[in-house]
């Protein structure tokens, strides 16, 4: 499944709701777990790649020392307004920046991080040769990208839902984008196809993603991501569509309180 136009386009209300709802529910967990692992050997140089609306820029603000600096870089101009917006404990350096053609000098950095984003880089061996090529000699490529869908619970039964809503030409975007790559092997060969020659460190990182309620994950796939412009284009109400979820959600995991499994894959791989 290849990457959609639409796939890309993080625009209006969609920032804002990810904001809300996704970045507490599936981002948060897997901000703390890069923050932790960077604590332990902190870089003076920091370049995070694909920032979105900020969850691992604020989170590394407050956990690595002053003395790191850090930029965060996006494409997505809305989303960097999000994320600038939120704030951070402590100056941080906002760039907006294509990942395919970053704008700063070869060795700038002692680490470049990237959580979530690089399902979306439409050629991710260019944009590991980019990350690479910003690295000094002996520095860290650290990024994160979501396990298969059917390991993240609360995404597949929002698919498999819409699928009943839209059986002649039901909307993938989840399956197809986020949940798209997630073959270790393929990854492997992207990031030798980006320059790098060290054996990376692949590791399957579960988690637990929890709300108040089946109404929060439901408006936070269906409308603060770009599924929604899939619903949309279907002709379809995203409050409707987004109350149909809620109710398939809640008679999987309850009226009140959800919980349900998550699953990100964590690579590290030296320049």
């Amino acid at each position: 499944m290849g990457l959609h136009d639409s796939d890309k386009s993080f625009v209006g209300s969609l920032p804002q709701i990810y904001q809300s709802h996704l970045v507490p529910l599936i981002f948060e967990p897997y901000a703390d777990d890069l923050a932790g692992r960077l604590s332990r050997r902190p870089p003076q140089r920091l370049l995070e790649v694909a920032a979105g609306t900020g969850a691992v820029t604020r989170t590394l603000a407050s956990t690595l020392p002053a003395a790191t600096s850090i930029v965060a870089s996006d494409l997505n101009q809305p989303m960097l307004d999000q994320a600038t917006a939120a704030g951070t404990s402590r100056p941080v350096e906002w760039r907006r920046a294509d990942a395919l053609d970053l704008p700063f000098e070869d060795g700038a950095f002692d680490v470049v991080v990237c959580q979530f984003g690089a399902m979306f880089f439409p050629d991710k061996a260019k944009a590991f040769s980019e990350s690479r090529r910003v690295l000094r000699p002996g520095g860290t490529f650290l990024f994160t990208v979501w396990d298969r869908i059917e390991e993240n619970e609360f995404a597949d039964t929002v698919t498999a839902t819409l699928a009943e809503q839209f059986p002649s030409d039901p909307p993938r975007f989840l399956a197809r984008t986020p949940h798209g790559y997630t073959n270790t092997a393929i990854i492997q060969q992207d990031l030798a196809a980006g320059g790098f020659t060290a054996k990376p460190d692949i590791e399957a990182v579960p988690a637990r993603s929890r709300a108040a309620s089946p109404d929060i994950p439901a408006i936070g796939y269906c409308q603060g991501t770009p599924l929604r412009n899939e619903i949309e284009a279907r002709g379809a109400s995203l409050n409707e569509t987004s109350a149909v979820v809620t109710e398939a959600l809640a008679r999987r995991y309850g009226r009140g309180a959800v919980e349900g499994m998550i699953q990100a894959i964590v690579v590290e791989v030296a320049r």
